[in-house]
C-alpha cells in the first residue's frame, strides 16, 4: 500500500526588519502629549516610523515630512542646563519636540532629516567626516527613490478640480501637482495663496524633455524628478510654497501582534482569512411582521343609534286635562255603542277644533312617538262619548234640539 506524500518542510520565516536610513531610540512628544514617550525611531524616504521595541517589523506610529518647514534646537521649558539633547521639529501644521540620547544623536537625526527634505548634506551641523559620507550615501538613495515614485502631493486631477481642493483644504497645504492638459507626457504646478485677503491662483507649465523635467519661467530650470519639480518651488518660495497632503492615514491591512512561545518575541501578524461578515437582523421566514388587527367590539342594542320615523308617522301625544264628567242632557246614549246620525245629519256637524301639537320630549331627549290612528277613532272613539269634551257634547244636544224643533214646524 502506498503511502500519502507530505509536503516538504520548510523553515518558518522570520519577519524581516525594515530597512532605515538611520534609526536609534527617540522621545517623542507631540501637541496633545502631556509628557515624552520612548519610541525605536527609524527613518525610510520621507517619513518618520516609530515602533514599541528594535524587534518590531510593524510601526505603531508614522510622520510624514512633507510639510517640513525647519528643525529647531529647543531648551525644555524651566531646564536651566540644556544638556544639548532635545530639538524640535516644525511642520506645517504642527510642532513635534524630540529628547534624543545624546548629542552625537541628535546631530545626526537633524542631518538626516535635512538630506531627505532638501535634497543635499548639510554643511552647518557638528558632524564627522563618516556621519556626511553616510548622508550623502543617503542623498543617492533618496534621489533614485523620488525618481521612480510620483510625489504625495501628485494627483490627476483637473485644473477646476486642484483649484477646488486647494480652496476648500487650505490646512492641507497650497501647492499640488496634476497631469499636463497637451497629453504630452508633462505635470503642471498649481498653487493659491492668499493676498491682502484674495486668493492668487497660478499654474505653471512643466515639460518632459528626455528623463529630464524642464519647469517652464523665465530662467527654464532642468530637474531630474517630479520631486526635485516641488523641491524647486518650496525652496524659490522661502517655504511659502507647501505640498498638499491630504490627511488619509490610514491602515488597509488588519493585523495584531502575537507572542512566540519558543522564544518570547513578538511578531506582527496579517491574516489573510477575511474576516467573517458581522451578524445583521435576521428578517423572519414568514416575512415581515404583520401588525395584529384592531379588536371589533360589538354595540349593544342600547348605543345604537334610533331608528330614523318615518314622517307620516312622526306625531307627538297632546297631554290634556281629563274631561268633565258633567252633562247637561240626561238622555244621553249609552257610551257602549256608538250614535247613530243620519247621513244628512252627519254632514251638518261641526268640524272638531283644531288643537295644537305640543312638542313633548321623550325620557331621551327626543320627540315621543304617537301611534297611528285613524280619522274616524279621533271624532268618534269606540270607548264613548265620554273622551269627548264637555263644550262639544253641549253643542251637540242644543244642536238636535234645534233640528227637532224645525222638523215639527215644518210638518
Amino acid at each position: 500500500m502506498a503511502s500519502v506524500l507530505s509536503p516538504p518542510w520548510v523553515p518558518k520565516s522570520k519577519n524581516t526588519l525594515p530597512s532605515h536610513y538611520y534609526e536609534s531610540f527617540l522621545e517623542k512628544k507631540g501637541p496633545r502629549d502631556q509628557d515624552y514617550k520612548k519610541f525605536w525611531a527609524g527613518l525610510q524616504g520621507r517619513t518618520l516610523y516609530f515602533y514599541n521595541s528594535n524587534r518590531d517589523s510593524q510601526h505603531v506610529e508614522k510622520l510624514d515630512l512633507g510639510a517640513f518647514v525647519k528643525l529647531t534646537d529647543e531648551v525644555p521649558w524651566g531646564c536651566s542646563h540644556d544638556p544639548g539633547t532635545h530639538f524640535s521639529l516644525v511642520l506645517w501644521n504642527q510642532e513635534i519636540k524630540f529628547k534624543a540620547e545624546s548629542l552625537e544623536s541628535r546631530e545626526m537625526w537633524k542631518g538626516f532629516i535635512l538630506t531627505v527634505v532638501e535634497l543635499r548634506v548639510p554643511s552647518n551641523l557638528t558632524l564627522l567626516p563618516g556621519h556626511l559620507y553616510m548622508m550623502a550615501e543617503t542623498l543617492a538613495k533618496e534621489e533614485a527613490r523620488r525618481a521612480l515614485e510620483m510625489p504625495l502631493c501628485f494627483l490627476k486631477v483637473s485644473r477646476l478640480e486642484a483649484q477646488l481642493l486647494l480652496e476648500r483644504y487650505p490646512e492641507c497645504g497650497n501647492l499640488l501637482l496634476r497631469p499636463s492638459g497637451d497629453g504630452a507626457g508633462g505635470v503642471s504646478v498649481t498653487t493659491r495663496q492668499m493676498l491682502n485677503g484674495i486668493p492668487m491662483v497660478r499654474h505653471y507649465k512643466v515639460k518632459l524633455e528626455g528623463p529630464r523635467y524642464v519647469i517652464d519661467v523665465e530662467e527654464p530650470f532642468s530637474c531630474a524628478s517630479l520631486d526635485a519639480v516641488v523641491n524647486y518651488f518650496v525652496s524659490h518660495t522661502n517655504k511659502a510654497l507647501v505640498p498638499f497632503l491630504l490627511d488619509e492615514d490610514y491602515e488597509k491591512v488588519l493585523g495584531y501582534v502575537e507572542a512566540n512561545k519558543e522564544n518570547g518575541e513578538s511578531a506582527w501578524v496579517a491574516p489573510s482569512v477575511p474576516a467573517a461578515p458581522c451578524p445583521g437582523p435576521v428578517p423572519s421566514a414568514g416575512g415581515p411582521k404583520q401588525l395584529p388587527p384592531l379588536p371589533v367590539t360589538p354595540v349593544s342594542r342600547q348605543d345604537k343609534l334610533p331608528t330614523p320615523l318615518n314622517e307620516d308617522e312622526n306625531y307627538v301625544i297632546p297631554i290634556g286635562d281629563a274631561p268633565s264628567a258633567n252633562y247637561v242632557n240626561g238622555d244621553v246614549p249609552s257610551t257602549s255603542r256608538p250614535v247613530g246620525l243620519k247621513p244628512r245629519e252627519l254632514a251638518k256637524l261641526p268640524k272638531p277644533p283644531t288643537v295644537p301639537k305640543p312638542e313633548t320630549k321623550g325620557p331621551n331627549g327626543g320627540l315621543a312617538r304617537k301611534p297611528a290612528v285613524s280619522s274616524m277613532q279621533a271624532f268618534f272613539p269606540t270607548t264613548g262619548l265620554a273622551d269627548l269634551t264637555a263644550e262639544l257634547e253641549e253643542k251637540l244636544q242644543r244642536r238636535r234640539a234645534l233640528e227637532r224643533c224645525t222638523g215639527h214646524a215644518g210638518d
